[in-house]
């Protein structure tokens, strides 16, 4: 029997009588005694808290996390310093143990809290509303598709091969089910094919996606592309990275009508993965079309503020053919890290950030290439990413590294590989990558 049912044997009795029937096995009497499993599972026998503690220490001591290793690893999670505020505030029992604010009269600061972010969100972002935040970046990149689709009519989206490889994936496979066509654009010297994009915009183009900086790092021109755009009475939008927005363009500035993005970098950790959450941002009129929910900001009846769900246009709230999403979690608590990050560093200091991670990334790249041993596969603008050449395979290269406690970059194809430098890399950390890389 299972020892951790709070039921005696007496107990069991009594229910089997309640029922009629003798004994446990009687309650499977309808499956046949030909496919019923004559042994027991094939699993190990049962271990106490202390056993358990110590299986479980030595499996993560299998794993070797940014706190340990130099991390020049991007690609989509990015290792960003997180200030310690950030972590003493989500870890209140009040923050994490919330599921959804579903009955506002006792949820005043969930609610409050989303209502923040969501200023924050659309002011970093040049938008003029944001959602209460999707799973990741990828799915926010879909649910942004569909909407374009619903907010126009039609049924082709374009999205250039430069966005991030992943959220191209979680596209094509959610697309397929919408009955939407997906269209990718190719990329020439490292950014979007302008010439390509224009051959496919038509009349059936809902929207064209774009990320900047793009998944090689490098900084889109975008204002060329939102002119083509919009006069194909399609939406853009933009992928973009929310640290780069402290010294680049916003979306809102580069005339994007929606801007969706990866939000990790704002006070979550790398944490080999997720969860994470997604941004969403829009331009006003197309408030009723945003998917997710909306937190809004009321008055009681006596005139006190507070916060009300505004916006649930959810399956779970109204006709499953009707909704505008099918995501019905917002990750409340990574949006909350982002919040508390966002007000920690204020503008100037996610511009100090963004300063730092564009300085040190070059100061890197300048280091890497100056020898000739490794080259730049594009002579492009570019963020705190770049994809460069080796004569030597990038899996002996990352190999080497990690034998001096440094996470080398991304492989993109045998020979090249794709770094990343955020703020948290100092110069005698970078010095080393180089120093370690040019040995080779």
């Amino acid at each position: 029997m299972h020892p951790y049912l709070p039921l005696t044997d007496e107990d069991r009795q009594i229910m089997l009588k309640k029922i009629g029937i003798n004994k446990i096995d009687d309650l499977f009497s309808d499956i046949p005694e030909s496919i019923r499993l004559k042994r027991k599972l094939d699993i190990n026998d049962g271990m106490s808290e202390l056993e358990v503690k110590s299986y479980i220490d030595d499996i993560a001591k299998l794993n070797r996390s940014c706190s340990e290793l130099t991390c020049f690893l991007g690609a989509g999670a990015y290792d960003h310093y997180i200030p310690s505020i950030v972590r003493h505030i989500i870890s209140r029992s009040e923050f994490y143990t919330a599921y959804t604010p579903y009955q506002a009269e006792i949820s005043q600061g969930t609610l409050q809290s989303i209502f923040e972010y969501q200023t924050v969100m659309a002011d970093l972002t040049g938008m003029d509303v944001s959602n209460a935040s999707m799973y990741d970046g990828a799915t926010a990149c879909v649910e942004a598709a569909q909407m374009a689709a619903n907010i126009v009519r039609r049924k082709k989206i374009i999205v250039s091969k430069t966005v991030n490889p992943e959220a191209r994936k979680v596209l094509e496979t959610y697309l397929r089910f919408k009955d939407l066509e997906l269209v990718e654009i190719d990329e020439t010297c490292g950014v979007t094919d302008i010439d390509r994009l224009k051959a496919e915009l038509d009349g059936d183009t809902a929207a064209v996606i774009v990320q900047t900086p793009n998944f090689f790092g490098i900084i889109e021109e975008l204002e060329d592309m939102e002119k083509y755009i919009h006069k194909n009475r399609s939406l853009l939008i933009v992928y973009c990275s929310p640290i780069s927005l402290g010294i680049l363009k916003n979306p809102g500035e580069c005339g994007a009508d929606i801007a969706v993005g990866e939000g990790q970098p704002l006070g979550s950790r790398m944490n080999y993965g997720g969860p994470y959450f997604g941004f969403l941002t829009a331009r006003k009129k197309y408030l009723r079309k945003i998917p997710g929910r909306i937190v809004g900001e009321t008055t009681d009846r006596e005139g006190k503020r507070g916060f009300v769900l505004t916006l649930q246009a959810r399956e779970q709230h109204i006709r499953r053919e009707k909704a505008s999403s099918n995501i019905c979690s917002n990750e409340a608590l990574n949006a909350l890290a982002a919040l508390i990050y966002l007000v920690t560093l204020g503008k100037e200091g996610i511009r100090e950030v963004a300063c730092q991670n564009i300085q040190k990334a070059h100061y890197a790249f300048k280091k890497l290439t100056e020898s000739g041993k490794y080259k730049p596969v594009f002579n492009r603008p570019f963020f705190n990413e770049f994809l460069i050449r080796s004569e030597v395979p990038v899996r002996k290269v990352n190999e080497k590294l990690l034998q001096h406690n440094i996470l080398g970059g991304y492989e993109v194809g045998e020979n090249s590989m794709i770094l990343c430098v955020t703020e948290k890399r100092t110069k005698s950390e970078i010095d080393k990558l180089v120093s370690v890389l040019e040995a080779m």
